[in-house]
């Protein structure tokens, strides 16, 4: 079962339903992948990992769920690379997080796992909410625990959306002036990370 097939589109009811819930199954894997990596003490970034992510949002939904894309795809105005970059392009992106897991500021660390997986745009769809999630699980990873506090950081980052888009945009145009500047993306995650933690200091003891 595809939905997008058989709703003929995003809009259908069903495919908005199944795309909630997908979300809410999503969100119970991602904390389950950040609590087993800690407790196994395996504190890095995989493939492995983003593909189950991506799964879990776009199960039944589209196609490839779980699978780098077969395909080329669009975003806007922005064309992704080809489809047969992505497995090496992938290769190296988890590389480069990896080997500066312990180097880098965590909201740098998350900042850059965020942009650079939008720009790769590796599957098919979902590819927003994939990074999103994957945005969290490094952050909560290299801090060592799961960061309270609701709602958390990816339904932030969609609230806010439209800041979002355009400091995306303005990352992404720092990389072909010259170096990549991921400055107001850090800045606008540590203000999201901030009203995460900061909501959970509201909630009443039990």
């Amino acid at each position: 079962m595809i939905l997008i097939d058989l709703t003929g589109g995003e809009n259908h009811k069903a495919y908005q339903k199944f795309e909630i819930e997908n979300g809410s199954r999503q969100y119970d894997f991602l904390r389950s992948a950040v609590e087993a990596a800690l407790e196994v003490k395996r504190p890095f970034l995989s493939q492995t990992i983003l593909k189950a992510l991506n799964f879990h949002a776009i199960a039944c939904l589209h196609t490839s769920a779980g699978e780098y894309r077969p395909c080329k795809v669009y975003v806007g105005d922005y064309e992704p690379p080809p489809e047969f970059q992505v497995p090496g392009l992938m290769d190296d992106f988890v590389n480069q997080v990896n080997r500066h897991w312990m180097d880098h500021d965590p909201i740098v660390l998350a900042a850059y796992v965020l942009w650079r997986l939008n720009y790769i745009h590796p599957f098919i769809n979902g590819n927003g909410r994939t990074a999103r999630a994957a945005c969290l699980f490094v952050l909560c990873v290299r801090l060592g625990g799961w960061l309270p506090g609701a709602p958390i950081l990816p339904e932030l980052i969609r609230e806010n959306r439209d800041e979002y888009v355009n400091i995306m945009r303005e990352t992404d145009n720092s990389v072909k002036t010259g170096e990549l500047d991921l400055s107001k993306l850090h800045a606008f995650l540590e203000r999201l990370i901030l009203q995460q933690l900061s909501s959970a200091e509201d909630l009443p003891d039990s």
